[in-house]
This record gives structure tokens, sequence and C-alpha cells, in this order.
């Protein structure tokens, strides 16, 4: 019986990951991995690895959880160091618990290996705080999934109270009902906005908004990449250093 190790991706950019990932894919016997998961960190699986798209994408899944819970036990089974290589945190909407669920049915032994999240590597790659001392006070994981779907929803009122920075993951359809439910619920129509697409990747683009101007319509996102909306008090900042902090995002891997 073979061990799984959950292992976090991170945002796409290979010198974000973690020691500990680079040395379990450098050991792999096995690697299910996802759609998010980059080329560039794909080449660093020990050669003679077996190597197994899971990937699941917006509108075009390739294969149904089930599935993926099924082939990650069989794989398991077969014995040896297995890697289950899920884009960013494997804790953050990467559905976790129904795999670990599916492993410890059958009795096979798992461990979690972190990643940076994307809206961690977003703000870094902004400039930005996540959270401002007195103000913001947390910060928020959603997806438009999780979203309610009644403008008038008490969830709405909670979010739009301006003491978080709001993070949604797979944002690119939803931009402009998100701002408008908000902007209804009461937050601020000035309430600084970030785009971020392709997070921390050669290709990345950063642009930055009002919540009226995105509730408008007047920002559209790239329908190729993976697309973060991040909202909140802290993110106003990024106007006013973009003069003087030096972003990097096209590293050395990826040249």
């Amino acid at each position: 019986m073979g061990h799984v190790h959950f292992v976090g991706a991170g945002p796409g950019n290979p010198e974000l990951l973690t020691l500990r990932a680079a040395r379990l894919l450098n050991e792999a016997d096995t690697v299910l991995y996802d759609a998010l998961v980059g080329p560039e960190i794909l080449k660093m699986i020990r050669p003679g690895a077996r190597r197994i798209s899971v990937g699941k994408r917006a509108g075009c899944h390739s294969m149904g959880q089930s599935e993926i819970n099924r082939r990650l036990v069989s794989e398991a089974r077969r014995g040896g160091r297995v890697i289950r290589l899920k884009g960013g945190d494997p804790a953050i909407f990467g559905r976790l618990e129904e795999e670990v669920a599916a492993l410890s049915a059958h009795g096979i032994g798992y461990d979690i290996c972190p990643g940076i999240t994307a809206a961690s590597a977003a703000a870094a790659s902004a400039g930005v705080p996540l959270t401002l001392r007195g103000k913001v006070r947390g910060v928020r994981f959603l997806t438009t999934a999780s979203c309610p779907e009644e403008p008038n929803d008490t969830a709405w009122g909670r979010l739009a109270g301006g003491e978080e920075t709001l993070a949604f993951y797979m944002a690119r359809s939803a931009l402009v009902r998100i701002a408008r439910r908000l902007a209804a619920a009461g937050m601020s129509s000035s309430m600084p906005v970030l785009i971020v697409e392709a997070v921390s990747m050669p290709q990345e683009r950063i642009r930055a908004a009002t919540l009226a101007e995105v509730g408008a319509g007047a920002l559209t996102a790239d329908p190729a990449q993976p697309v973060l909306l991040m909202i909140g008090h802290a993110l106003g900042a990024y106007a006013d250093r973009k003069t003087s902090f030096t972003r990097v995002t096209a590293l050395s891997h990826c040249a």
C-alpha cells in the first residue's frame, strides 16, 4: 500500500513552490496533477515518474471528482510515493476533504504539503497588504459558486461591511454580478478593487478599479486566464505604490 502526499503547487510560478514540495516532486513515483499546475512545475517531477492529468477547469471538466477519488485510491494501492498535485494550497477550494475521505475509507495514509494561495501571491505582486491594523481585520476567501444568488441575501450585507479583504477565486464570469451585489448591500462605490489574471506568471496582469467601475462593466477578463477578484480598503495602496514598488513576475524558471 502506498502513501499519498497532497502537495500545493502554489499560484503557478515555480519559484513560489516550497522546498518540501520540490523535494517530493523529485522523489515521486506517480503524480496526479490539476489543470492549473504550470508546465514549469511539471518539469520538476522526477524523470520516469508516472504523470496523470486529472485537470478540471470551469466549463471543461476532464475528469469528475468521483473518478479522481477512484483513481487516487487505485494508484495508492499500487504502492510507491503518490503525489496529488493541486494548484495553490490544497486546503483552499481544492475539494481536499473528498479525496481524503476516499483514502481514509480504504485505510490509505496521507499527508499535506501546503502551498501559497493565489490571494497571497496576488497581494505580493501588487505590493499591498491584505490587512490593515485597526481597519481591515481579516481576509475572506470565496468562490463565485459560494455566493448567494439573491441580491438581498443577508450574506451580502456581511461581506459589504469593509472590515475584511475579499478574495473571489474563479471570478472571471462574475465580476459585474459580484460588484453590483456588494454595492446593493451597502459597500462604498469607491471601494478599491484589483482584478488579477494569471497570478505570479509572466503573463500576469493586475488592474485597479473601483467597485462602481467593475459594476458598470468597465473591465473584462481574459477568457484564457484564471481570474482573481480582490476587494477591500487594503488594496487602495496599489495605485500609490506603482512607481516605487518593484514587481517581479518573470522569474528565472520562467525565462
